[in-house]
């Protein structure tokens, strides 16, 4: 079943999420070569391509997990979470219709 990860970052996260982002990649490197990832990205703080100076204010992530609880021990081992860059973390049931 897929779930969607929903990241929403602390207040100035900035360097925190810099520190932490090769192992969250790698992380979710491993879930795209073993074809259970769908999607995932930042959300970034302004509305541009390029938000650097602004930051991101979470992050979103689609994959396909065996349950809740498999999603949810993933989701809880994420790198960002480790190092703080989260607020609060929230997994939801996803179901895909397009495309």
């Amino acid at each position: 079943m897929l779930y969607a990860i929903i990241g929403e970052d602390v207040e100035g996260s900035g360097e925190k999420r810099l520190d932490a982002r090769p192992a969250h990649l790698k992380r979710l490197e491993a879930l795209k070569e073993d074809g259970r990832l769908i999607l995932a990205g930042p959300f970034p703080s302004v509305d541009c391509p390029d938000p650097t100076q602004a930051g991101c204010s979470g992050s979103l992530i689609v994959a396909e997990f065996d349950s809740m609880g498999d999603a949810v021990q993933w989701a809880d081992a994420d790198p960002y979470v480790q190092a703080g860059v989260y607020a609060q973390v929230e997994v939801k049931p996803f179901r895909k219709v397009l495309p």
